[in-house]
Order: C-alpha cells, then sequence, then structure tokens
C-alpha cells in the first residue's frame, strides 16, 4: 500500500496488528524493506518492539524458502543506509530497543558496514533515536564473516544461526552456502566462537516433509549437542516462488517441538506475525512481485 504524508525516504508502509513494515529508497532509488515487530511486555505500561533491519539489497545466498534470496543480490549498504532504518522507525512513531540484523541480506557477507553501524549503534548516547538496548545478528552461515566477528567478541550483539537442516544433503538442497561451507565446518566454527555461556539462537525454518521429521529432529539434536543453543522454530511462511514448499501442520510442528524438547533441547515456535502483509521471516524482498 502506498502511502502519503510518510517521512522521508520511507515509500511504502503496511500494518497488521502491531507490526510496522516500510520500504526506504535509497539515493540510488534502490529499496530495502524494515519491520518494527512488537515484544511480550515483562511488567505492564513497559512497551518493547524489536527492529528487523536490512543489510543488503538482496542477497547473494540464494535460499530457496527466502524471497530475499529469490532476489539474487544488487549491492551492501553503507553503514549511513543501516542507520537510515533506525531513524525511520522512529520517525513513523516506533519506539525499538532492540535491533535484530535479520532482514535483507546477508550481515557478514556486508561485514565492514554493517560492523560500523553496530559500533555507531553501540556509541550511541542513552535515549537517543538510534539508542538500542541489544541486537542479534543472523547468519546462514557464513564463515569468512563469522571468523571476523569472532575476533571482535562484541557483548552486546548475540548470534543466531540459520539451520534450516539437520544434515548436508537436505541443507545443500535449501542453502547453497551449506555446499561451501558444510555442516562439520559449521559446527567447528561454532564451537571456535566466544559464545556467552555456550549459548546461541538456532533458527529452524520448517517445510512440511522435508525437514520437520521425528528423525530430522534427533539429527539436529545431535548436531547441536556440545551447545546450550536455543532453537525457533519458524513455519514456513509462502513466497512467490516457493509453491513447492508448504509449512507442517500445528500438529506436526508440536511433535517436531515435542522431540527436541526429549532430547535436552530449549525449543520454541515463533509465533507468526505480518504473514499477510509479507513481513514474516523470509518474505521481505523490494520486487512488487515479491513483497
Amino acid at each position: 500500500m502506498k502511502t502519503t504524508g510518510l517521512p522521508g525516504g520511507v515509500t511504502r508502509l503496511r500494518r497488521e496488528g502491531g507490526i510496522i513494515k516500510f520500504a526506504l529508497r535509497l539515493s540510488d532509488g534502490a529499496e530495502v524493506e524494515s519491520v518494527v515487530v512488537p515484544m511480550r511486555e515483562r511488567a505492564p505500561g513497559r512497551e518493547r518492539a524489536s527492529l528487523c533491519v536490512s543489510t543488503q539489497v538482496g542477497c547473494r545466498m540464494g535460499c530457496a524458502f527466502c524471497a530475499t534470496g529469490r532476489m539474487g543480490f544488487v549491492r551492501d549498504l553503507e553503514p549511513a543506509e543501516i542507520m537510515a532504518q533506525v531513524r525511520a522507525a522512529r520517525l513513523l512513531g516506533a519506539r525499538p530497543t532492540n535491533i535484530s540484523f535479520m532482514g535483507m541480506g546477508e550481515p557478514l557477507d556486508n561485514f565492514e558496514n554493517w560492523a560500523a553501524s553496530v559500533r555507531l549503534l553501540i556509541g550511541a548516547p542513552a535515549g537517543s533515536a538510534v539508542a538500542m538496548n541489544r541486537m542479534t545478528v543472523s547468519t546462514c552461515g557464513f564463515l569468512p564473516g563469522l571468523s571476523r566477528l569472532a575476533a571482535l567478541s562484541w557483548k552486546r550483539v548475540a548470534l543466531a544461526v540459520s539451520l534450516n537442516a539437520p544434515n548436508d544433503a537436505i541443507r545443500s538442497s535449501l542453502m547453497p552456502i551449506n555446499r561451501r561451507h558444510p555442516m562439520a565446518s559449521l559446527r567447528q566454527a561454532l564451537l571456535d566462537y566466544p559464545l556467552r555461556r555456550g549459548v546461541f539462537m538456532a533458527e529452524y525454518v520448517l517445510l512440511r516433509g522435508i525437514n520437520d521429521r521425528p528423525e530430522h529432529a534427533d539429527e539436529l539434536a545431535a548436531f547441536l549437542e556440545p551447545f546450550r543453543a536455543s532453537v525457533n522454530l519458524i513455519p514456513y511462511n509462502g513466497i512467490r516462488g516457493g509453491e513447492g514448499f508448504e509449512p507442517p501442520t500445528r500438529a506436526e510442528t508440536e511433535r517436531f517441538q515435542g522431540r527436541l524438547r526429549l532430547a535436552g533441547r530449549h525449543a520454541v515456535v515463533r509465533e507468526t506475525k505480518g504473514r499477510r502483509i509479507a513481513a514474516a521471516c523470509g518474505q521481505l524482498a523490494t520486487d512488487p512481485g515479491q513483497s
């Protein structure tokens, strides 16, 4: 939906419940999408929200279930363009306290610009328009960037890893990055990474009949055995070009979750938010036919 009276650079704005999705036009005419997601309140009167930020126009990684990946890669974002999304969210009336680098692009494939934006956020004065309490960066397993991030040992940046498969055969069919950096290499990189108390978030998009069987849950639990990882289960959100995929039923999702819990894994099902406005996980894209 195109809207008038928006802050400078914001070209589209859509809302669903408390979710706000907006597109930001950059100086060369390229666009990126960002999403503000309300979070559960820990105390009455203390509203919180997380801002999902993009780091690239498009993406090189080509994950089969992701609209951004199907766009292909256009270009990296500069630090000022990453920060502009934070300022735009504030101008739209949102006051996010957490930021997740889980929007368009692979953050660690744009390492220098992404890291520069993190330094700006870390250095922002409390109460400023870009002050953030916590940041999370999500990677598909881009090991050169993960190694560079490990060397920084940033305490305020939590790590999320988009696994989405229990073994190399399935992961390589869904995520081309796995052909370059297979799961054994990724596991070793995570063992070498300075995880705080061994904790990271493992993201797992559930695709019915592909990666959601009980034996897949067992394999996933075995992969994660050395870690105190929390598994974030994400039922597939439909995209154009992804008609061969479908989400599992609720019962199938709960069965997978239960199997992980029996294996001693902490597993939660991410509440689907923003699917109708193409703001859910994997749906961000600036090709009008995709988003």
